[in-house]
Parts: C-alpha cells; structure tokens; sequence
C-alpha cells in the first residue's frame, strides 16, 4: 500500500494560519498539570529555534508567564551524517524537576529528535520531556510520536518540507513540500 502524499512543489500552509497553528499549540503546551510546575522551552537549533521563541512568546502573552528558553546543538549526539556548523546550545537554567518541551519544525525520520532527547538528558533529569513540531510529515525510522503536532502532511520519501519562520510573524512565513531532487 502506497503512503497518500500532498502533491510536490507548492504552498502548504501560509502565515496566517501558522499563526493560528502556533496559538494553538501553545494552548496544548500549557494545558497539562505538569506544565505547572516549570515549563522549559527548548528549540533544536536552526529549524525549532523560530518556532521556540514564537511559543514561548505566545505562552507569555496568553498566561502572563515567560517560560524558560533555551536552544539545542544536537550535533553531537547525533547518529547519521547530517551535520551543519550551529551555534552552540543555550541552556539558561537548570532543568532538573521541569517539563522540556522540545520543539522543531518538522518531524520526519525520528533522528533529530532521538538526539535532542540524549541532549536534554544529559542536561540533568526533567520531570517529564514532550515533543512539539510545526509539521509531522510521517515517515519513521524510530519509534517518535510528537505530544503536540501543528499538521499532519502524509509525504513521500522523494520529497522534502521547507518551513520558511521568522522570529516574529511575517507575511512570508509559510510551509512548502518540494521534489527532492538530491
């Protein structure tokens, strides 16, 4: 049986409606008893980073609450060849007895995520860690299921997700699935 997939080279989502997504999302991130007890926002480096600041700024505008912020190097942790020269991790405060919330922007084979949680971990020990993702595009080669996803886009192997997010909301903002041509 053949995965049901978007069809290749165009827009997906725009920027209003990633707006919505990540209000949303924030919601969902907040909601849990647990979140009470210290939330921790931690956005894997380039592609969670944006989407981090957003939630967090969100959180902060719904709940009147700054949650603590932070950003992943997973670069040494992770298990394939896909490594690019990041800025190194920002670890602010302690993480010990918090709830992480580990955010990027898409979740495809599992890996990043594998290396984000042995990142976290070697931090100290939170009181729980969840994953949150501005698209799940399927696809795993580990068994990684995001608690907080924006959309679910069913895609091919040959074709790729580009999240394009500032900072700070942009009339560019948007999501677009291409042919992998590589």
């Amino acid at each position: 049986m053949t995965t049901p997939s978007v069809d290749a080279n165009r827009t997906l989502i725009g920027s209003a409606e990633i707006d919505r997504i990540i209000a949303r999302l924030a919601h969902q991130i907040v909601e849990p008893q647990d979140a009470q007890r210290g939330l921790y926002i931690m956005g894997v480096r380039r592609g969670g980073e944006a989407l981090a600041l957003r939630i967090a700024e969100k959180i902060k505008t719904m709940s009147g609450r700054q949650p603590q912020l932070g950003f992943l190097n997973i670069n040494l942790y992770r298990d394939d060849d896909i490594s690019h020269e990041l800025p190194d991790s920002v670890i602010p405060a302690e993480v010990d007895g918090k709830t992480v919330v580990i955010v990027d922007d898409v979740l495809y084979t599992g890996r990043t995520v594998r290396s984000a949680l042995d990142a976290v971990t070697d931090l100290g020990r939170p009181g729980a860690i969840r994953l949150c993702v501005l698209v799940d595009r399927g696809l795993r080669e580990l068994p990684v299921q995001p608690d907080y996803a924006g959309r679910t886009i069913p895609t091919n192997p040959d074709q790729r997700v580009v999240v394009t997010l500032g900072a700070a909301p942009s009339d560019s903002d948007q999501v677009s699935i291409l042919a992998d041509t590589a």
